[in-house]
């Protein structure tokens, strides 16, 4: 597709369904609703933040199945989310999973304040379901000056509404494939003093062979507001999941039978021969703590402990991690005002540490055999930070942050006589961010900033499923220069945003694969990664008083220009190459309907352009369109049950094309399948004490 087309399809589709609705009378006039961000502690309207940030409402969560947040995410501009099989996830912000062969890596995950990502870099994101997500904020690009390590950004999930409803919350939802999905939660108390315990059981027979998956969770949260200085509120899940790995197909097998399972090759078996598989159970805890003294300060901390087991039989070995960790993170506040100049000052710190074990085995048929390498892994990230903000009068505001970081991993091989241990620590990184931002007339911002992350090699990178310690590995640094505007029109009905960014990174970390499949992982010298990101929403109905109480539409768009500078492979130059992963142009686009009997309707549009699919472009995965939409009913029984019945269907046109590819896949197993036309329905019952 043409930029020029999309600019096009972008300047005649202004929307609005990422925005909630307002509570107005019906004769109001009806507008977008003024989403407050937290990120970077700022805690003001997303119109006025110079920063790149999605904002994902429990509104655009609904839009879909209820099964999974996916599509909500990547209905946003500069981030796609990759599902290479039923609950193997991947996160790609700006080109971040050049070096996630599966996995969430070089993205920051915070869950509830809580630091969801490891002290090894790897983030379980599939030990989340639908349902232990309220909302979600994705900052695009480094976000070290407040986040910690990290290069492609930070996301930071709630899943805790913002006021607390008592009662009784059912759903369940069927559909294609076999899917089910049960959801239960029971909610006490109120705004001061509140418990919610939930539990979801969601299974899938996939649409691949070799595709199933089991998913439990179990969660408990509480809130309690102490006295007006204190709030104390804990968080605790358990997640127990199982799903199948199918492989990667090549491009012939993809076009023969895009739902087959890896065959096998050579002395590799296939994916059903290896009963290749992840059994993963984590168990997680942490207390978050706000304490005002006064009305000036004020300090939050969490604190956390957190556990994985990890099986994995795979087409090379059998692999088993133990992964006990724990952190913390504190950040003060100090705000004040001088006439019309408000100055906010945060600064504390984030540390993490785990003391994690793998071992690998020879596979057969799913079952533990020789062992192969047995190693400790002692890891640990600490990080200070600052930020100082200023509002000045005329509009002008200026935010300018920084941290210090440190990691350390050492890894001890048990097997082998005598024990070697293998150390790196990375000293000292520096994280600075500054950006500037004028209200230049009312209801517009422009802004601008600049910023530099820092991301060590996970511990999946430096020992990965070679088992080959690889210490020379050293960390990627990345600068990032950024503009944009913000705009709200037609008394706050409709909202536009435009951002342009350029983005330096060194010493880039890149996976290959040896002869055999099994990935390493290299520092690919230095990329050049420019973009333009867009978004508009737009509610059509200036009053909700008729038939038709609500008419939204929405479109986002990415476009990424996104090349290797300097990169050489032994005698091999891939400089000025495209990044693989990552396509040209990504378009996203749906329209909303609510009627006053309750009836809606939701239609979701999104366009790819052709990615690559390894360093030398050789190979790409074609171009596709997709097509969903969600219908349903919700209504009222009285004033203590609400009812929504619901059904839908995704990849209308049963378009065939991969989500999750392999980028430079061994013998050009590049391709993962995901569903084609697949329909769902539901029903959701929440009943109030």
């Amino acid at each position: 597709m043409a930029p020029k087309l999309i600019l096009f399809l972008f300047s005649i589709s202004l929307a609005g369904s990422l925005f909630a609705q307002t509570n107005e009378n019906s004769d109001s006039t009806r507008v977008l609703q003024q989403v407050v961000v937290k990120a970077y502690e700022q805690k003001r309207q997303l119109k006025e933040v110079s920063a790149a940030i999605n904002v994902i409402s429990p509104a655009q969560l609904e839009r879909f199945n209820n099964t999974s947040i996916l599509p909500a995410l990547n209905a946003t501009p500069g981030v796609h989310m990759e599902e290479r099989s039923p609950g193997s996830y991947r996160l790609n912000i700006r080109g971040s999973t050049l070096r996630s062969p599966f996995g969430v890596r070089n993205v920051k995950v915070y869950w509830n304040g809580i630091p969801f990502t490891d002290p090894g870099g790897n983030t379980y994101l599939n030990q989340l379901g639908y349902y232990n997500v309220n909302s979600i904020e994705v900052i695009k690009g480094p976000a070290s000056s407040l986040y910690g390590a990290g290069t492609g950004g930070a996301v930071l999930i709630s899943s805790r509404p913002e006021h607390i409803t008592p009662g009784i919350n059912l759903h369940y939802v069927t559909g294609s494939f076999n899917l089910q999905n049960i959801n239960a939660q029971i909610t006490t108390g109120n705004d001061n003093y509140s418990h919610t315990f939930g539990y979801t059981h969601q299974t899938s027979d996939g649409y691949r062979e070799h595709t199933k998956m089991r998913r439990d969770i179990a969660t408990w949260e509480t809130q309690i507001k102490a006295s007006d200085k204190q709030q104390l509120a804990a968080s605790v899940l358990y997640g127990d999941l199982y799903y199948q790995t199918p492989g990667g197909l090549t491009a012939a097998q993809y076009n023969a039978n895009p739902r087959s399972a890896r065959f096998a090759a050579g002395t590799s078996p296939g994916a059903d021969d290896a009963k290749a598989a992840i059994y993963q159970k984590t168990f997680l805890a942490g207390l978050n703590h706000t304490y005002r003294f006064s009305d000036e300060f004020q300090n939050s901390s969490v604190v956390y402990g957190a556990f994985s087991n990890i099986k994995n039989p795979t087409f090379l070995n059998y692999e088993r991690r133990s992964e006990p960790h724990f952190g913390g993170r504190t950040i003060f506040t100090w705000q004040k005002q001088w006439q019309q100049t408000i100055v906010q000052l945060s600064f504390g710190g984030e540390g993490q540490r785990g003391f994690f074990n793998t071992q690998t085995f020879r596979n057969v048929a799913g079952n533990p055999d020789t062992v192969r390498t047995d190693d400790d892994i002692n890891n640990y990230i600490y990080s200070g930070f600052v930020q100082t903000d200023i509002r000045f009068p005329g509009d002008w505001a200026i935010s300018a942050g920084v941290s210090i970081n440190k990691s350390s991993i050492a890894i001890t091989r048990l097997i082998g006589r005598p024990k070697a241990t293998l150390k790196t620590t990375f000293n000292s990184e520096w994280a600075p961010r500054i950006a500037i931002s004028k209200k230049v007339i009312p209801g517009t911002l422009l802004y601008a900033s600049v910023s530099r992350g820092f991301s060590p090699p996970t511990t999946a990178e430096i020992l990965p499923s070679t088992s080959i310690i690889n210490t020379n590995l050293q960390a990627e640094h990345g600068l990032n220069y950024e503009a944009g505007i913000k705009s709200s029109w037609l008394q706050q009905r409709l909202y536009v945003e435009l951002n342009a960014f350029y983005y330096q990174l060194k010493n880039a970390i890149a996976r290959r694969n040896d002869t055999t499949g099994a990935d390493y992982f290299i520092n690919a010298g230095s990329t050049r990664q420019r973009g333009i990101e867009s978004q508009a929403y737009y509610q059509l109905l200036p009053k909700g008083n008729g038939f038709l109480t609500s008419a939204r539409l929405w479109i986002s768009y990415a476009w990424n220009k996104f090349r290797y500078q300097d990169f050489k492979v032994v005698a091999t130059d891939f400089s000025g190459k495209k990044l693989p992963g990552v396509a040209t142009n990504m378009v996203s686009a749906g329209i909303d309907f609510a009627t006053r009997p309750g009836w809606y309707t939701n239609i979701t549009w999104f366009y790819s352009d052709p990615v690559a699919l390894n360093d030398a472009n050789a190979d790409f995965a074609s171009s596709y369109n997709l097509l969903g939409a969600r219908t349903g009913w919700r209504t009222s029984f009285g004033k203590k049950v609400m009812m929504d019945v619901f059904a839908g269907v995704d990849n209308l046109f049963d378009v065939t094309y991969s989500l999750g590819n392999d980028i430079n896949a061994a013998g050009g197993r590049y391709y993962n399948a995901a569903a084609g036309v697949n329909y769902y329905a539901g029903v959701a019952f929440q009943i109030k004490y």
